[in-house]
């Protein structure tokens, strides 16, 4: 019970600012293309308590980090926050627009993953052991990023990934594409029951790895 205890909170700060901030990044990002709806009602901020969901930010995690544990093994942990509004209609060029905004977020986790890798980084330098609190929370920090980054670019809607085919797509394209959002969440769980979410994830996760490497 108490290794459990210690890896949720070793787990804790990476997953609540890495699917929180995510967010908040798609909304300051949106007011920045016109659209300021996720600003006027206090989205974009970093205060973790405006966008806690407490299935998607809480529960979710809880129970795979908790499954994994108790299974001994490696599994995807991932969740989500409440959705940033945005009112694709005000921003200024609403199809190209939609690529920025949605790239924010997955963004956002990889530039956590750099921060985090620089504290491990400082931690190392200060003679810190590996099995020290702070250093597996920072290595916890690029693990988190980098799976919230690969797991949002999948090309699915309503994934930050399918916004970005969507924008890129020739509208006519765009808008048949566009029809898979009401079953897209239904495909990511029978790609995560059946392990080929995993497999899918591992040209993302190396991209992103290679970029931490470099802040190692």
């Amino acid at each position: 019970m108490e290794s459990i205890i210690q890896t949720i909170t070793v787990y804790a700060l990476p997953v609540l600012f890495g699917i929180t901030l995510h967010e908040a990044a798609h909304g300051y990002v949106a007011r920045m293309f016109g659209d300021p709806t996720a600003y006027q009602m206090g989205r974009v901020s970093l205060n973790p308590i405006r966008h806690i969901d407490p299935i998607g930010t809480i529960a979710v995690p809880l129970f795979l980090l908790l499954t994994t544990k108790l299974m001994g093994g490696a599994g995807l942990l991932f969740g989500w926050a409440k959705p940033v509004p945005v009112d694709w209609g005000r921003l200024r060029h609403p199809k190209r627009d939609m690529m920025w905004v949605a790239l924010a977020g997955p963004g956002s986790n990889i530039v956590m993953a750099i921060i985090w890798a620089l504290s491990l980084r400082l931690f190392i330098s200060t003679g810190m052991a590996p099995d020290d609190f702070w250093v597996r929370m920072a290595i916890a920090g690029i693990q988190v990023n980098l799976v919230l980054m690969a797991l949002n670019l999948l090309p699915l809607p309503p994934l930050d990934g399918g916004r970005v085919v969507f924008s890129l797509l020739p509208d006519r394209l765009a808008y048949q594409y566009a029809k898979l959002e009401p079953y897209g969440m239904v495909i990511l769980i029978v790609l995560m029951l059946t392990g080929a979410l995993w497999v899918l994830l591992q040209p993302l996760l190396m991209l992103g790895q290679g970029v931490v490497r470099w802040f190692l």
